[in-house]
């Protein structure tokens, strides 16, 4: 008897071959790492692809110091379950050491020093790839990645210069000082995520869960009261059956009003809508249709 693998399975397998190769083909590579959903989703792949084996590769999380606490506490209590190796490099050293300039403004977002701080962490540790959650589905410019995406030697990007992968054969070879931006599930959408995250039984941060909270209504969008914002006189503070779809900095993620407090509700939910999770709820991503693409061309990842 045959058995044919679901599409759930064929993204899985694809995910884990790509893992492999890193491990194969890198020297030093890296999982960047947030406590967000889809980073979650990868450190369960690699567990997948390398147990009992330990990974070959550190978990690193960029920290803008704007996170939700919520996404940090499950971070530290995952690293420490699965007893792999987490590097914290803060973007509040990177803006001291090189005397950066600190956003203002109502929403005064870090997100933009990130590639400093990234692109710092790349040469101190001599990283030769750095694994993602990037997928194609979340914005126009991560559509033009491959799964294996090179960067020149100051980190840049540049989407003309791409390399075949035909029949899943990926080239890591670089040359020095450049590296590799790697995205295993590239070819998944929200909607695999969430499914996959069902079927595999995998926890995940209260945030993304319908929970009250105190947020404030700014062009359309709820923003959570933090210390992070501005809140000003005119602005009405309310409490709110929110969740989060996607977890970034408090101050350029919008939560949706939701009562969707189990798995199967936010499947539901996802099915039905016809916004993308980034364009819905990152404020950052608003600023312009190239806003990504600008972003990525310098180092972001």
């Amino acid at each position: 008897m045959q058995y044919h693998l679901d599409y759930l399975e064929e993204l899985e397998a694809e995910a884990i071959h790509i893992f492999r190769e890193v491990g194969g083909q890198f020297e030093k590579p890296a999982l960047l790492f947030s406590g967000g959903k889809d980073s979650i989703v990868l450190v369960h792949l690699a567990l997948k692809a390398f147990r009992p084996c330990k990974f070959p590769f550190p978990l690193v999380h960029i920290d803008t110091g704007h996170n939700f606490q919520e996404a940090l506490d499950f971070r530290d209590e995952l690293v420490k379950n699965i007893g792999e190796r987490l590097i914290v490099c803060k973007v509040e050293d990177t803006i001291r050491e090189k005397g950066l300039t600190e956003p203002k403004g109502k929403f005064a977002s870090r997100n933009q020093l990130q590639t400093y701080t990234l692109l710092d962490a790349i040469a101190q540790y001599e990283f030769d790839a750095c694994i993602g959650g990037g997928r194609r589905d979340e914005e126009k410019a991560r559509a033009k990645e491959r799964v294996f995406s090179v960067r020149d030697d100051f980190g840049g990007w540049n989407p003309k210069l791409q390399r075949p992968e035909l029949w899943h054969t990926y080239n890591g070879k670089i040359h020095k000082g450049e590296n590799v931006r790697v995205f295993p599930i590239s070819n998944w959408t929200e909607l695999d995520i969430w499914n996959y995250i069902r079927k595999e039984n995998i926890k995940l941060p209260a945030v993304y869960f319908s929970h009250q909270r105190e947020v404030i209504e700014h062009q359309g969008q709820l923003i959570a009261v933090s210390p992070y914002i501005r809140v000003d006189e005119n602005d009405k503070r309310e409490w709110r059956n929110v969740r989060y779809r996607t977890v970034g900095d408090m101050t350029c993620t919008a939560a949706v009003e939701s009562e969707a407090y189990d798995i199967d509700d936010i499947i539901n939910e996802i099915a039905a809508t016809r916004t993308s999770e980034r364009g819905e709820t990152r404020i950052d991503d608003k600023f312009s249709e190239a806003a990504m693409e600008d972003r990525k061309k310098s180092g972001y990842f």
